[in-house]
């Protein structure tokens, strides 16, 4: 198949949506399939558009098959509401001409976030009479007004149209949690046109390493210490503050050490707090290389999953997955009723601690501190569900699939399509 991936987010962006879709599109590729990418120049996390692709309106790049087709976007580090909307606006305007202007696809997969997207890519499906699943990655605009990231009620009522737009229009809708499901099925949403194919993990890259020798505590000090780490996103829907709080709740014990690994802007942030906490047992780094990522992972003795109260409950982290992989024991500070809590649990291969609670945080890290027989167990189980329930070969098929049974659907409905498509 020819298969046009429409993602805000890709290569080299080192967290979230973009090393899925860029494991995604490579896999693809290599199951003999013909891929391009529609994307945004590069900029997440630091939301600002990386250094070796400024001053570029348009840019085509080839990585390991996949042909990848990059616009500019308006992208502010701390954006106000006019820069978000320009920011959408850009994505939408910008993409859809390199994506209208080379082959014909024969499915478009299109990912949320960004919601927007799904105005040219519905509009390509079309004009190229080819059929468009939507990947919900998070549901907008439900997720922003809940947290507070979107206030404004004009862009709350835009944003939900546009929301019910994208389910109605969308031949399909993949969706990564059940959570999705009960959520979109409130919403009138019929059955048979969600298909839940979770967030994967590459088991054969991010798997576990023996801590002794590894490079990563012995760059940063932390040989002999009990390492409790958080790699991701720092925003507000983390509240990384109570990972410092419970860090000086703990720092009486010499031997635990928390680190935590994010963009430079957040850890400035989490750097005052430190100092107003005193805990001087955290300690801050910027994103490591992707290649560095396993060895990084297995330097630790628990991973962390964090979470803020008001996060709505189907948000579905896709560090769980990557941190199972890894084959460490995980504290998830998390809303009890969410989809991440459910997940953390079926694994068996962690603790859930109620979210924005330091002391309960503390507790559950001096907990595997002093048992770490629990914490090997924990971990036995981690690495065990991934390779079963996680693996990124099934999630690759599983798409394969899905794909296969949405053109096969098209050309009954209209025989017409086939002989197009072959033109």
């Amino acid at each position: 198949m020819r298969i046009l991936i429409y993602s805000y987010n890709y290569h080299p962006e080192p967290i979230g949506i973009a090393p899925l879709m860029t494991e995604l599109a490579e896999g693809l590729v290599k199951r003999g399939h013909q891929v391009r990418v529609v994307t945004a120049m590069p900029n997440y996390p630091e939301r600002q558009i990386y250094e070796d692709y400024k001053g570029k309106f348009f840019l085509t790049e080839y990585k390991n098959g996949v042909k990848i087709q990059r616009c500019y976007v308006w992208i502010r580090p701390q954006p106000k509401l006019i820069d978000r909307i320009l920011l959408d606006a850009s994505f939408v305007i910008n993409s859809f001409f390199p994506a209208l202007m080379d082959w014909r696809p024969d499915v478009i997969l299109t990912t949320s976030p960004s919601l927007p997207a799904c105005l040219p890519s519905t509009l390509l499906g079309l004009l190229h009479a080819c059929p468009v699943v939507l990947n919900l990655q998070d549901i907008l605009p439900e997720a922003a007004v809940h947290v507070g990231l979107l206030k404004n009620k004009f862009l709350i009522r835009l944003f939900s149209r546009l929301e019910k737009f994208a389910y109605g229009s969308a031949t399909k809708i993949s969706v990564i949690a059940d959570g999705f499901v009960e959520n979109l099925l409130e919403k009138h949403v019929p059955a048979n046109k969600m298909v839940q194919i979770p967030n994967w993990v590459d088991v054969n890259f991010i798997r576990p390493f023996k801590k002794e020798g590894n490079y990563f505590r012995e760059q940063n000090n932390l040989n002999g210490k009990f390492v409790v780490l958080y790699s991701g996103n720092i925003a507000l829907t983390q509240g990384l503050e109570t990972v410092i709080k419970a860090a000086a709740k703990l720092k009486e014990i010499k031997d635990i050490a928390f680190v935590i690994v994010g963009e430079a802007s957040g850890l400035q942030r989490l750097k005052q707090e430190c100092a107003n906490c005193s805990a001087d047992n955290v300690l801050l780094l910027p994103f490591q290389p992707r290649k560095d990522l396993p060895q990084m992972l297995a330097a630790a003795d628990v991973g962390l999953v964090v979470q803020k109260k008001n996060v709505i409950s189907f948000n579905m982290p896709s560090k769980i997955q990557v941190l199972l992989a890894s084959g460490r024991a995980i504290v998830a500070s998390v809303p009890d009723n969410g989809t991440a809590a459910r997940a953390i649990r079926q694994s068996g291969g962690g603790i859930v601690a109620p979210p924005e609670d330091p002391q309960e945080l503390a507790n559950a890290v001096l907990d595997l501190y002093e048992h770490p027989e629990k914490v090997k167990t924990l971990g036995y189980n981690s690495r065990k569900f991934a390779t079963e329930q996680y693996s990124f070969e099934q999630a690759l098929k599983n798409y394969e699939s899905l794909f296969y049974s949405v053109t096969a659907d098209r050309e009954t409905i209209n025989p017409a399509i086939a002989s197009k498509q072959e033109v």
